[in-house]
């Protein structure tokens, strides 16, 4: 069967050849832990849509899928709303605490240090502006109450400004041709309509939903859909720009219905060329600014965190597969949307009731104890990842149900 349940169907080949067009955004990974699967689907809550539907001219599956791919909007500038519904426990100050430890924030660092501080994008309620001038020059401007948060690459340079704290943090970009695009943080529909492009297979469903107004402009709404039972994934929305084939709005429903968990969409855009004033910067009197070698991380990238080419894999997780540079050990069980990473720890998993004390009671709060073939361990969920970690330390994490994690570790033992 054709990997998308319409008449308006492409190839799982097809949609290969059409990847390479989508190689220049950036991408965003943080730390594969209980607490780093989940910071990894930031999301970014959408822009309302314009009432009325504009009457735009028929589009198959495929051709608009060709549309994004070959999309190469270069300046832009614009507001984005963003809001996340992971359903992590409330836990007051350690739900971010635990965010920015997975990304690798430890004491003393910079809080303007970009690696630690757009980690709170991954829970709550937060506004963006954006400007973007070609592949040498993008901001990104988290703003915040009486205070805001700039990272800045204009040239070689990058710059992040924490203006409540008057801290600076400067590195340089990488002399690949795309100078920087390692760097970039994901702020855009775009970003995050290419990844979920990428996991589109014989396991994907992909239609044309009609047409919407995102931002004041007329666009087209693809839908993505897992075809398998078993992933926590209901359904991806990408309404894309009828003019230029840019996503303007990303949506992920959970499978178990309700708000959705990620989304992403302008409330305000324009692609006229930003003023090249808007990438200028230079440190505040006064400002303490921290150097990128200064902070122990020299040329290479702060740990847990890659942005750019080499980030992210070009393709769904395949069996067996090595799951990424930097994690030693990990592997892909299954296929497409139920794909789950699993690699030991070397540990023995999670203190547990009485023996582990305070700590055992409190982590036994959090999760859920399970037991199989392969004995027992602890369930931490969010509305769309799950995580397995067994008492003798093996991890188990991907968009699928508590029952899909249980019968992996059966399976591997």
């Amino acid at each position: 069967m054709a990997p998308y349940a319409s008449d308006d169907s492409t190839t799982a080949g097809e949609v290969d050849e059409q990847r390479s067009g989508r190689r220049k955004a950036a991408r965003y990974v943080v730390p594969v832990t209980v607490i780093g699967v989940a910071a990894a689907t930031i999301g970014l809550v959408p822009a309302l849509a314009d009432s009325g539907d504009p009457d735009l001219p028929k589009i198959t599956a495929q051709q608009l899928i060709e549309k994004i791919a070959t999309s190469d909007v270069q300046q832009l500038s614009g507001t984005v709303k963003i809001s996340t519904d992971l359903g992590l426990p409330n836990l007051g100050g350690l739900e971010s605490g635990l965010l920015a430890g997975a990304a690798g924030q430890g004491d003393g660092g910079s809080s303007a240090d970009p690696t630690a501080k757009l980690t709170e994008l991954a829970s709550g309620t937060h506004t963006l502006r954006v400007a973007a001038d070609g592949p040498d020059r993008q901001k990104l401007s988290l703003l915040e109450n009486a205070a805001e948060y700039s990272i800045i690459h204009n040239g070689k340079d990058v710059w992040g400004y924490d203006s409540k704290s008057n801290e600076v943090y400067h590195g340089t970009s990488s002399e690949s041709p795309e100078h920087g695009g390692d760097r970039q943080p994901p702020a855009t529909p775009k970003d995050f309509a290419e990844e979920a492009l990428k996991a589109v297979d014989d396991t994907t469903s992909v239609t044309v939903d009609g047409t919407a107004q995102v931002a004041g402009r007329d666009a087209y709404k693809l839908v993505v859909k897992p075809k398998q039972s078993g992933s926590t994934v209901g359904a991806i929305s990408v309404a894309v720009d009828a003019k230029t084939g840019m996503p303007l709005k990303f949506t992920l429903t959970p499978a178990s219905g309700g708000a959705a968990v990620v989304d992403v969409g302008f409330t305000k855009v324009s692609f006229a060329r930003p003023a090249a004033s808007t990438f200028d910067f230079t440190p505040p009197k006064g400002a303490k600014v921290t150097e990128e070698k200064d902070a122990g991380k020299g040329s290479e990238k702060a740990p847990g965190t890659t942005f750019g080419k080499g980030g992210a894999r070009d393709h769904a997780p395949k069996a067996g597969e090595d799951f990424g540079e930097g994690l030693d050990g990990m592997k892909t069980i299954g296929e497409g949307w139920n794909a789950i990473a699993t690699f030991d720890t070397g540990g023995e998993g999670v203190p547990s009731g009485g023996a582990g004390g305070d700590l055992g009671g409190f982590m036994d709060s959090l999760g859920d104890k399970v037991h199989g073939k392969f004995g027992s361990g602890t369930v931490f969920s969010t509305r769309l990842v799950n995580a397995l970690v067994t008492d003798d330390g093996k991890v188990y994490a991907g968009l699928v149900t508590k029952d899909a994690l249980v019968k992996a570790a059966d399976a591997g033992k």
